[in-house]
């Protein structure tokens, strides 16, 4: 099966779920969302593979992250996304691109870090308020991202998202230089600061 076919069944099925969670009609997502009736039942019985742009109104419409309908096994603690997982969301013939790294269900504040961290040396953090998730892509080196104790290795190239409501770091165990680009979202609260991740 190619990747464009496991897409259009995997958002086939998201689809299908998320409108039946939130007890929509074909007609009231279609309302809400702004796509033809006839064009989501295309999608939800796998025949047609949607625009950017139809695939982030139906998202909007079901308060979902496009990664959540386009399905990235979400669930576990850390979702690990390798690069070859990345979906390309549009190319033009000259080469241009835009590609979806990784994503996640969240709320709230939210801020964009980039971390240079040299061989040996890396940032720990304690936990950070229920509901928090950051979500980071490693640019270049290789690095080990621990969760809650677990380490886990990431290559260059590689994306990953988790809740950051327990302890956790990154750290460069390499020879080279590592960098990354960090996202970390916090839950609205009128009790609690906001962090500042690691």
């Amino acid at each position: 099966m190619s990747d464009l076919d496991q897409l259009t069944r995997s958002l086939a099925r998201n689809l299908k779920r998320w409108r039946a969670e939130r007890a929509f009609t074909l007609d009231a997502l279609a309302a809400r969302a702004g796509v033809s009736r006839g064009m989501i039942i295309q999608i939800e019985q796998a025949r047609t593979n949607p625009s950017v742009g139809t695939t982030v109104k139906l998202a909007d419409a079901l308060g979902v992250s496009i990664t959540t309908l386009l399905d990235h096994e979400q669930g576990d603690r850390v979702t690990i996304v390798p690069p070859e997982r990345a979906v390309r969301m549009w190319s033009t013939e000259a080469g241009s691109s835009g590609t979806l790294l990784v994503g996640a269900e969240a709320r709230g504040p939210f801020e964009l870090w980039s971390y240079h961290l040299l061989p040996g040396e890396g940032s720990a953090s304690d936990a950070h308020p229920p509901g928090t998730v950051e979500l980071l892509h490693v640019a270049r080196g290789e690095l080990t991202l621990t969760v809650d104790g677990v380490e886990h290795l990431l290559a260059a190239g590689t994306s990953a998202t988790f809740g950051a409501d327990v302890p956790h770091g990154y750290r460069n165990d390499g020879a080279a230089p590592a960098e990354m680009t960090l996202a970390v979202s916090v839950p609205p609260s009128r009790t609690t600061a906001r962090p500042s991740p690691c």
